[in-house]
């Protein structure tokens, strides 16, 4: 009996070929796109290469609306990816639940993927958080990823906010956030980044810090794109001038940078503007920011740099809590970590 030809296998570098179906393929997990600040960076890791046991991360998460609440239909994880049951403890929305992303590995280390997908169903209610900080490690050879892709449907309600991520001296990472969202469906997105282990004075000694938003409709018309790139040795072929992290305009020699990010149809923008920013004046600290609406009226979005994590984190809990309460109608929880 003559065999018959399989799909062609990729490259693993010598190892064996995948065993973990289309999850465990480079196509899968590799972004479509690696920015060329990252991507220069490219090499073979001296510890484990790309795709290894361990070093592709994948995460699965489907909610849709059940027995009258927001509940989770659909769970995939592999290690080091994974969460715990999501939580229902906001007593003025009982039907909201709360879910922690989490990692067994501590953080992201060189050669590392990462992929993420959340799927929010016709008139849910959710909250994504992290467990903690994000880590991002020291790296010798290579770089390391992590692509989010999120979709909210018809009447959706959804938050999604990480928290910072912590980039360390000679770390290169490149994130890739893709939301898709129906024009009925609300979105509060956050993303925030330091500029080191700030309590051992390490600031901007990573290689790269480089991030992609982009949002769009379901049938794919573009919403808003924002890109960062955080080079504190200069963009290639600037010679070095570290213009791409301390300029006017990037971070003006600030520690913190911090994004939010309200797509939704239930309030004007000029209200989002004005709740944003009485809420972070009201939140006190040495803070640098601007609010801006989204092209076509989809919302808004504000940017925030500070010196001092601990004043950068108030004003994010009460940007965010200010916007769930104006479009929900209901005071946002204390969202505590361990």
């Amino acid at each position: 009996m003559s065999a018959v030809p399989g799909p062609q296998v990729p490259q693993t570098g010598g190892r064996p070929p995948s065993t973990g179906g289309y999850r465990l393929e480079p196509a899968y997990y590799e972004p479509a796109r690696v920015p060329e600040e990252v991507l220069r960076h490219a090499g073979t890791p001296v510890g484990l290469p790309v795709g290894s046991p361990g070093k592709v991360g994948v995460l699965q998460l489907g909610f849709d609306r059940n027995r009258g609440r927001t509940e989770l239909v659909q769970h995939y994880q592999k290690s080091p990816l994974q969460i715990m049951h999501p939580l229902y403890f906001n007593l003025l929305r009982p039907d909201m639940p709360y879910t922690y992303l989490m990692s067994s590995g501590g953080g992201i280390l060189q050669g590392d993927r990462q992929r993420t997908d959340l799927r929010f169903g016709p008139g849910t209610s959710a909250h994504v958080t992290t467990q903690a900080h994000t880590r991002i490690y020291r790296m010798d050879a290579g770089y390391a990823t992590a692509v989010v892709n999120l979709a909210a449907e018809e009447g959706a309600y959804v938050e999604y906010l990480p928290d910072p991520v912590v980039p360390f001296t000679a770390s290169r990472f490149y994130q890739q956030t893709s939301a898709v969202l129906d024009e009925s469906a609300t979105l509060l997105l956050g993303e925030t980044v330091y500029a080191g282990r700030l309590a051992r004075g390490e600031r901007h000694a990573y290689d790269v810090y480089a991030s992609d938003l982009e949002v769009r409709r379901p049938d794919g018309r573009l919403v808003a794109l924002d890109r960062v790139r955080l080079c504190p040795k200069g963009e290639p072929g600037e010679g070095g001038s570290g213009n791409g992290v301390n300029g006017l305009g990037v971070l003006a020699g600030h520690d913190v940078l911090a994004m939010l990010y309200v797509f939704t149809p239930l309030a004007a923008p000029a209200q989002l503007a004005d709740t944003l920013a009485r809420a972070i004046h009201g939140s006190g600290g040495d803070l640098i920011f601007g609010v801006s609406a989204l092209p076509g009226d989809t919302g808004v979005w504000m940017r925030l740099v500070g010196n001092d994590p601990v004043a950068v984190a108030a004003a994010n809990t009460a940007a965010a809590a200010a916007v769930h309460q104006l479009l929900t109608g209901k005071q946002a929880p204390l969202v505590r970590k361990t």
